[in-house]
């Protein structure tokens, strides 16, 4: 049952556990219809306005566990999705004058705009929402601060500017902009945005009889606690009904050794690169940069890279990657270059926690592995700055000495002035080290944890792991055709 405390992620997190659970149990048919009233039962409103529209918006929650859009009925294209009942139609009117304006002589915000949208009234300045254009420029000039800034929470946080009014007043979300980062989802203070799920197609794998792997992100150390290690989550993946887990930090080394071989021929070659691990970074270049599409980097993501491993070595494996990022999904089984070479579905760790707990499955604490799987180089690869610092080892091992020099982006904000720097010819550096959120993969949209509490017990966890070179991990697979980490030429 909720409670009027709860937030949004935990009434996201019972909804999750919810259907899981169903869906394990083979009890999914009436989840839609009963639900809502399982856990908001009476007539009591504990966080809108009704407790009906609190059910609708549970209920929406439910199509989209189930990969459902809320709006129209159909199966998720895109990751990122609007539940219409949770929208609570934000003021659309972008500046408003407040209180503060003194009627001024002066003028200033009337001289600044340039559409004529702004007049005085008996009391105040007065904006009429019909002429503006939003540029801000009244904003900037008041000497009073009198004209305050209230644009919508998800539109701010938006880095493409993908998200949009309909005339209803609830967003709509532009798919041929969006680049999946999920900015939004956090910052919708009304839980009005989220992503969708596949997570009952993953249960429907691990009911049938192929081999199901587990491919972990580096960035679950220290994600469900300080004494939870890898081989605590294999352990519970297998009682889950996995046939293994692989560590992608595996991937990473693959990525490092093969970027660093790339990185090397372009700076030879005088051009200039970009990272490919992020793919709502990738999205980013090919929805809104598209002619730098060819800077991007050829080596695939380390998810990618690690599910290669795992397809050469038994060919009928299903690939599940479990991580903080919900761009992942778009990469893998939705809208993927090359279908077959890459993880087949992805849970965020809130979907694999859900899962746990239908299955009532705890993780406990367990000592690492004997020989660490992937090096500290690549653990880091979900930090900002991580990549960068993983390539230039690899460089170093393979005995090349460039001095390249890197563009370490931090968030989807710095990754658009170094693209736009790159497009017009004056990027300075040789390398770009693109990440869409703000402190790399480790503050991704899908994590449990807040980002302070789960930083302070990675870096606790990751003291304790061993600290090996890129080439130990990399010598350990020498058998494996290096040139698999490559993308196909796009043409």
């Amino acid at each position: 049952m909720l409670h009027e405390n709860d937030t949004i992620e935990e009434v996201k997190n019972e909804v999750l556990y919810h259907v899981a659970k169903a869906a394990f149990e083979g009890n999914l048919d009436q989840i839609e219809a009963t639900l809502p009233y399982e856990i908001l039962p009476g007539n009591k409103s504990r966080f809108r306005c009704c407790v009906y529209k609190e059910r609708e918006i549970v209920r929406e929650r439910i199509m989209l566990a189930k990969n459902i859009n809320p709006a129209d009925g159909e199966p998720c294209h895109n990751t990122v999705k609007i539940i219409p009942a949770a929208c609570e139609n934000c003021p659309i009117t972008r500046f408003t004058v407040t209180d503060n304006c003194q009627k001024c002589m002066g003028k200033k915000c009337m001289q600044a705009c340039r559409f004529g949208a702004i007049s005085m009234t008996r009391d105040k300045a007065y904006i009429d929402p019909d002429k503006c254009k939003e540029c801000g420029q009244c904003y900037s000039a008041c000497p009073y601060n009198a004209i305050v800034d209230i644009m919508r929470p998800c539109r701010r946080a938006c880095p493409v500017d993908a998200i949009q009014a309909k005339k209803d007043g609830r967003v709509k979300i532009d798919d041929e902009k969006c680049i999946r980062c999920g900015s939004c989802i956090n910052a919708c203070p009304f839980g009005a945005i989220s992503d969708s799920s596949r997570m009952l197609e993953v249960i429907d794998y691990l009911k049938s009889d192929r081999p199901v792997y587990a491919l972990v992100a580096p960035a679950a150390e220290g994600q469900f606690g300080v004494d939870i290690t890898m081989e605590s989550i294999r352990d519970a993946v297998k009682k889950m009904g996995f046939k293994d887990m692989v560590d992608v930090a595996i991937g990473a080394d693959f990525v490092s050794d093969s970027e660093a071989k790339e990185w090397a021929e372009a700076y030879n070659d005088g051009k200039k690169m970009t990272t490919s691990c992020c793919p709502a970074f990738v999205h980013l270049i090919r929805r809104h940069f598209p002619e730098l599409s060819d800077h991007i980097s050829t080596t695939v993501s380390p998810m990618a890279a690690t599910a290669r491993l795992v397809k050469a070595m038994d060919k009928s494996a299903v690939c599940i990657f479990i991580g903080p990022c919900i761009a992942k999904k778009s990469e893998a089984g939705q809208d993927q270059d090359h279908p077959g070479e890459n993880a087949d579905l992805v849970l965020t760790f809130e979907e694999f926690h859900a899962m746990l707990r239908a299955k009532d499955i705890t993780l406990e604490p367990c000592a690492f592995e004997e020989e660490q799987r992937g090096s500290i180089h690549a653990k880091n690869f979900s930090n900002s700055g991580g990549v960068t610092k993983a390539v230039k080892q690899a460089l170093m091992e393979q005995g090349v000495h460039t001095g390249v020099n890197v563009r370490q982006c931090n968030g989807a904000s710095e990754c658009r002035k170094a693209l736009m720097l790159l497009k017009v010819g004056k990027l300075p550096e040789d390398f770009i080290e693109g990440m869409s959120c703000e402190g790399g993969c480790v503050a991704g949209p899908g994590n449990i944890q807040d980002e302070m509490s789960f930083k302070k017990e990675r870096t606790k966890q990751l003291k304790k792991a061993d600290d090996r070179l890129v080439t130990d991990t990399v010598a350990a697979y020498s058998q494996y055709d290096f040139s698999m980490h490559r993308r196909k030429n796009e043409e």
